[in-house]
């Protein structure tokens, strides 16, 4: 419980009881302080009615004609209770905790010599970080009363720390290993923020020292960029919702490069919203790469381990987020002259890859032709032996008929006819004298 908190139980009034004893003294006619009202069910209503031996009314439970009922008893010691012990600060060591299906909780508080019976209502569970375990010390805030039903004396607890951070730490650990059984603490589904982002979405109180530090280190850095504020609460009971609402604007927006959620430092009571485990989700669900700056660089929250990239300070997130516009420049530069080197560099090899490859076509193209005339020169070499010149030069002729017909057999011949003898060098027109069969001797003509 903050002391804020502390300081307004401190300052509650008592409320009045109403005295049960108060008629005993009072005359007939005089109004009785803090009289119960009508919701006794009538028990003190016979009681007033009471009166002893002499006629004197008597006071409510002071003989068994002016008893009065269980409830009302109870209520009015609930009253007593109430009014006479303003909300306070209990510590003991938690046993028998029971979680009802309802959401109430109810717990005993222990120390070395007495017990006490509580109860948190399931509407005041949201403002504890986790149920308290078996045997943890903590301190309880909240208020005395008696639970009627059952005429028991019980604190009914609004708000519990654990002695140290116990309660806060165990709910930072059940959110932290729900969210790793998800995955969304694994390092691999983190991405890789934009090396030039052009507009950056910030995610933070309006009226901060946040926003101030964010908006002077990206002027100072690269007053190109533009920033954009969501803005959110950062603290308080409404801080989880407002910053879920938050996001999802800048889902729903999607006009933003990277953003930058987080607020200063504070207590832990203050970053608690950071912690909220549907904030967490909903900032490993952002479609835009994020950037975590909540705190000092010692608070770690929920926000820190999903984000894309948590940053110790605001002032470093935009320091991460915004790259100083002369290094770029420069960077620029020197990329241009490595460029044009490069090129450079690509056409020399170009051209030597070209030249050699010239070079080697040419010998390959030498080398064919040589190889195409020699085939050349076998193949006319082996035309020539079988052509009919070749023949003639040892001495062959060929004979034809004037009109130019082959003569190949003696038999179409005969004594008289024209006749064409080719030589090597010249054709010689003559007549046949005599024709003589080879095959048959005995068929020779004059």
């Amino acid at each position: 419980m903050t002391p804020a908190r502390r300081s307004r139980g401190a300052a509650t009034p008592p409320r009045e009881a109403p005295d049960l004893f108060a008629l005993g003294d009072a005359g007939a006619g005089e109004g009785v302080t803090g009289a119960p009202s009508s919701r006794d069910g009538g028990a003190l209503d016979a009681a007033f009615g009471a009166a002893d031996e002499r006629g004197f009314p008597v006071a409510p439970g002071e003989s068994p004609a002016a008893a009065i009922s269980v409830a009302t008893l109870t209520r009015t010691v609930k009253d007593v209770l109430e009014g006479a012990f303003p909300p306070l600060w209990v510590r003991g060591e938690v046993t028998d905790f029971k979680q009802h299906r309802n959401g109430h909780w109810y717990f005993t508080l222990r120390d070395q010599e007495a017990s006490l019976s509580c109860v948190v209502w399931s509407r005041d569970t949201r403002r504890i970080p986790a149920p308290p375990d078996e045997g943890m010390t903590v301190v309880a805030y909240g208020q005395v009363t008696l639970y009627p039903a059952r005429g028991s004396l019980q604190l009914a607890v609004k708000s519990m720390d654990a002695v140290g951070d116990g309660l806060w730490r165990k709910a930072f650990e059940l959110s932290r290993a729900r969210l790793e059984r998800d995955g969304l603490l694994d390092p691999a589904r983190k991405r890789a923020l934009p090396f030039f982002p052009r507009r950056i979405a910030v995610i933070t109180s309006s009226g901060g020292a946040v926003l101030h530090d964010i908006v002077s280190v990206t002027r100072r850095r690269n007053p190109l960029v533009e920033l954009v504020l969501i803005p959110a609460a950062v603290q308080g009971e409404g801080a989880p919702a407002s910053l879920c609402a938050a996001l999802d604007r800048l889902a729903a927006w999607g006009g933003a490069d990277v953003a930058i959620i987080g607020r200063g430092g504070g207590s832990r009571e203050d970053l608690w919203a950071f912690n909220d485990e549907q904030v967490a989700r909903k900032v490993a669900a952002c479609p835009v790469p994020i950037i975590s700056a909540v705190g000092h660089e010692v608070d770690v929250s929920l926000c820190d381990l999903v984000a894309d990239w948590r940053a110790p300070t605001p002032s470093a997130a935009a320091e991460r987020a915004v790259p100083v516009l002369a290094d770029l420049r420069h960077e620029v530069g020197a990329l241009a002259r490595q460029l044009q080197g490069a090129a450079a560099g690509r056409v020399r090899d170009a051209r030597r890859r070209l030249e050699q490859a010239s070079r080697h076509g040419a010998q390959v193209a030498r080398r064919l032709v040589e190889h195409r005339r020699l085939t050349l020169e076998r193949v006319a070499g082996q035309l020539h032996a079988l052509s009919p010149l070749a023949t003639m030069t040892r001495g062959y002729v060929v004979a034809t008929t004037p009109e130019g017909r082959l003569l190949t057999s003696a038999q179409v011949l005969a004594p008289g006819d024209g006749m064409h003898v080719r030589f090597r060098d010249g054709t010689v027109e003559t007549r046949v004298e005599r024709v003589t069969r080879h095959d048959d001797p005995s068929m020779e003509q004059e």
